[in-house]
């Protein structure tokens, strides 16, 4: 079994995590937990610096509980929606774990919805935690 995690740093994306790792620890899975930039102009340094920091931790943690895994920043030129449904694709991804983030509808129209995009668009099952 292969899950993959939205990361962010964000509380509920070490939700998504933690829920991901009590699933590897039962189906003996491997985790990729990705972070997806866009690359470009839009991304600072201090962003890269932030990206890198979060991969770290979730490492560490994944490290302590013995569960196999791959820490990945993604830039790829795509949205991160868009990239981690690739990446679903391309390897062969069995579930995707997503922390939910709450938005006001203007948000969702002027920004998009990331996980909205993923659980339309995925290869597999998408789980999902506020």
């Amino acid at each position: 079994m292969k899950y993959l995690v939205g990361y962010n740093g964000s509380p509920s994306s070490k939700r998504a995590l933690q829920l991901a790792c009590n699933q590897a620890e039962k189906a003996d899975a491997l985790v990729y937990v990705v972070y997806s930039m866009e690359g470009g102009s839009t991304e600072t340094e201090e962003d890269i610096r932030k990206a890198a920091e979060a991969l770290e931790e979730a490492k560490i943690f994944l490290s302590d509980l013995s569960v196999r895994h791959e820490t990945l920043q993604l830039v790829r030129g795509f949205s991160p929606g868009e990239d981690l449904v690739k990446f679903a694709a391309e390897n062969g991804i069995n579930q995707i774990f997503l922390g939910l983030q709450k938005r006001s509808k203007a948000q969702k129209i002027l920004l998009g919805s990331t996980a909205q995009y993923i659980i339309l668009k995925a290869p597999c099952a998408v789980t999902t935690t506020k």
